[in-house]
């Protein structure tokens, strides 16, 4: 058995607490790098976020390459904190991660290709993410852009929590995090960086410590839950309960810290038909939810009170989406049709596989960014 399995749940638990502090510093560090790049490098970089259209297509290429809406957020989170990226031009780039995360679930049922009968059942299962989301950001985008709801109902609730956005964002947990990412600034600097060159060292370590701790984090979590996970899923999805079911979904991605593996464990379930695509669906929406608290986390290691703002509009979208297409039926099936018929589509044409997936997330939104910078 390899070192990794056989840790004592405890010390695992302990492994995980320190690999989230590692997680904070990281983005305390992608703060710090931004700053020291100076204003007109930072100008020219973000450019292409400027079109909210563009954010969104950046949002999805960039959780599709990074394989994690939980890096993309937290790093957006960065932005914003440093003061580079404005809330309202984050929002798109959120809604777009959101859609971006759902390619990891899709790219898993694809394992069931050459089992025609396993591959129809799972890549409907896979793609009701796809779809929904995708309809979320279709109603949600627009109604943001004419009237701002997701923004100002995030910045009263950071009022709630931090006061005014002209107050200093006086976390504890900045504070304690403050310290490891000073040393590594100064000692950095030490070794002769300043400027730009300081500024992009400091990116690629926040950046990686934020990919490694969320890896690390991801896989000893997963370890953790993994038995009790399924047997959850399927006790609650066999009772065919809608609301705990979502509940077991958000509880699943605040503990493994993704939602790509809450979503991923299902594609199995459906395609052996333990599970049916409506009894599935409910989980996906919960994983949107619990996702969000990555964001949240990061939050706390900014200096400003915007950084939680946007962390709050990731959670306000996902709700809002929830609200808006579950409880109705006739909106609530609107996904589970769309794959349903994409299943089909699938399963005799496995051309169509390709096209749908590399089309969405990769040459739609790479095309995209081109022509809207």
């Amino acid at each position: 058995m390899s070192r990794t399995t056989s840790l004592p749940a405890p010390l695992r638990l302990s492994v995980v607490v320190g690999l989230l502090y590692g997680f904070l510093v990281g983005v305390s560090l992608l703060e710090g790098g931004i700053k020291a790049l100076g204003p007109d490098v930072q100008e020219e970089l973000f450019a292409s976020v400027d079109n909210p259209l563009a954010g969104l297509l950046v949002g999805v290429l960039a959780t599709v390459l990074a394989q994690s809406s939980s890096v993309t957020t937290s790093t957006i989170v960065g932005l914003v904190g440093s003061g580079l990226l404005g809330v309202g031009d984050a929002v798109p780039m959120i809604m777009g991660a959101n859609i971006g995360t759902t390619v990891t679930n899709t790219l898993a049922s694809l394992g069931h290709l050459r089992r025609p009968h396993e591959f129809k059942p799972a890549f409907a299962a896979a793609t009701v993410h796809d779809f929904f989301n995708v309809l979320a950001v279709a109603l949600l985008l627009p109604l943001e852009l004419a009237t701002g709801i997701l923004r100002r109902g995030a910045e009263a609730l950071s009022e709630v929590f931090v006061g005014s956005a002209g107050v200093t964002f006086d976390s504890p947990v900045k504070s304690a995090v403050k310290a490891p990412a000073g040393w590594i600034e100064d000692g950095v600097g030490a070794l002769g960086a300043s400027g730009t060159v300081l500024g992009l060292i400091l990116l690629a370590v926040g950046l990686g410590a934020i990919f490694a701790c969320l890896a690390l984090i991801t896989k000893n979590m997963k370890t953790l839950v993994a038995d009790r996970v399924e047997r959850s899923i399927n006790d609650v999805l066999g009772r065919g309960a809608g609301l705990a079911a979502m509940g077991i979904g958000v509880i699943i991605t605040i503990a493994v810290q993704s939602s790509s593996i809450t979503t991923s464990i299902l594609i199995p379930l459906a395609a052996s038909g333990v599970l049916s695509l409506a009894s599935t669906y409910p989980v996906t929406l919960g994983a949107n939810v619990g996702t969000t608290v990555t964001a949240l986390l990061a939050s706390l290691a900014t200096d400003r009170p915007e950084a939680l703002t946007v962390a709050l509009v990731h959670t306000l979208f996902n709700l809002a989406g929830i609200l808006l297409l579950y409880p109705v039926p006739a909106l609530r099936r609107i996904p589970l049709r769309l794959a349903e018929r994409m299943a089909e589509t699938a399963a005799t044409n496995r051309q169509a596989v390709l096209f749908y997936v590399v089309g969405l997330f990769i040459v739609v939104p790479a095309v995209g960014v081109a022509l809207l910078r």
